[in-house]
């Protein structure tokens, strides 16, 4: 794609998953244009390659696992670098399903799709039979990981003596899979759909019966950036603040879906893409399917908005599972930039809450919340164990 010269130019990483559907929609449907923005986005096939190119400064901004800015910036990843994350891309998004040999056992004790997450830890440790799990997930500084370990160890699982993590890139989850090196996998969609269409594997339940609402990918910005353009930065995301809000719309997820598939963004049939946006999950090739509300967020519920609550829980639980005891709660909320959503949005009279955090996993039901420009509706947030997260004393 070719510069032009009265636009800001972004370079942006992304990786082949449903959830790039706000980038994609504000490059392919003029949100970015219209904002004095050219967006130029790059495929990546690993998230290692996104978190390389954006340390070494070959992409100006990227799709980015919500917990990779962060181990970047604390200096937990191989390739330390300042990023920030000023825009939520996605709320929830994956699915937790099982290797073919798992699924016939929980099949045939009738303990597949439809439990809630513990009843189905209980019925993988009954289908496991005392031996390892064997768990797929994209990253280690994911929220695959970090929602798997959580569900896992509050159900009771000893992580270190039962389990073991392999890195294993979206695309290649279903090969995975097949080849029977996998038990367990979260994936974000359509992968874990596509898994099921290969006959790989089932789906077990959607992530959000872990956590209702947790954040998945940000747009993650070079500091460089942030401090060269401010004003196109901000540009960059009022394009995508009105892309996500047009994806979001049911009446559009029929061209979202299309836009994905056609352009080669997504190597998937325009129908499973479509099927994760509405929240439509199979179980099996041909299966009954059930209906996961708020599967993949793109925009309700401010979805949309960086609360640094949401980076607080992620280095808890970096912490806590990596003996990284002294991770520092307030040093990763400053990776999520609230401030510069404001500042951004203020100008279009957006609605935006009126506080940058908040009690996490206390909300059982829609909740109207304190917001400027507008009014506000908070969805349920609850985590499946009940607990509640806040921010200054962690997890009670």
């Amino acid at each position: 794609m070719s510069r032009r010269r009265d636009h800001e130019h972004f370079t942006c990483g992304f990786i082949p998953l449903t959830d790039c559907a706000t980038l994609a929609a504000a490059h392919e449907f003029g949100f970015a244009a219209e904002e004095g923005v050219a967006l130029e986005l790059v495929r990546e096939t690993s998230w290692s390659n996104i978190r390389d190119k954006m340390a070494v400064g070959l992409f100006d901004v990227a799709h980015m696992l919500a917990p990779m800015p962060i181990a970047m910036s604390l200096g937990l990843s191989s390739f330390p670098a300042r990023v920030a994350a000023p825009f939520v891309l996605s709320v929830n998004g994956n699915m937790i399903g099982v290797s073919s040999h798992i699924a016939k056992r929980l099949a045939a004790a009738d303990r597949l799709l439809g439990l809630d997450a513990a009843a189905a830890a209980e019925a993988l440790r009954s289908a496991l039979d005392g031996a390892p799990l064997r768990i797929g997930a994209p990253w280690t500084f994911s929220m695959h990981t970090l929602l798997v370990e959580y569900w896992l160890s509050a159900s009771g699982f000893d992580l270190e003596a039962q389990t073991s993590t392999s890195v294993v890139p979206p695309a290649f989850m279903t090969e995975a899979l097949a080849a029977g090196e996998l038990d367990l996998f979260c994936v974000g969609e359509p992968w874990g759909s596509m898994a099921v269409e290969h006959g790989a594997g089932s789906i077990l339940l959607p992530a959000t019966e872990i956590w209702a609402f947790a954040p998945e990918k940000v747009l993650g910005v070079r500091e460089a950036e942030l401090d060269a353009r401010p004003d196109a930065v901000e540009a960059l995301i009022r394009a995508l603040y009105r892309a996500a809000r047009w994806a979001a719309k049911s009446e559009h997820r029929g061209a979202v879906a299309e836009m994905l598939t056609r352009a080669g963004y997504v190597d998937a049939p325009t129908e499973v893409v479509e099927r994760a946006l509405r929240g439509a999950i199979f179980a099996t090739p041909g299966g009954d399917g059930r209906h996961a509300p708020r599967m993949i967020e793109l925009f309700d519920g401010a979805a949309t908005f960086p609360w640094r609550s949401q980076a607080q829980w992620i280095a808890w639980a970096l912490g806590r599972r990596r003996g990284v005891d002294g991770l520092s709660s307030a040093a990763a909320a400053a990776v999520w930039r609230p401030d510069i959503y404001r500042r951004a949005l203020e100008r279009v009279g957006a609605p935006m809450p009126t506080a940058s955090s908040k009690l996490e996993g206390s909300l059982a039901e829609a909740t109207e919340v304190g917001a400027v420009g507008g009014s506000l509706v908070l969805g349920p947030d609850r985590f499946f164990d009940g607990a509640i997260f806040e921010p200054r004393d962690g997890v009670r």
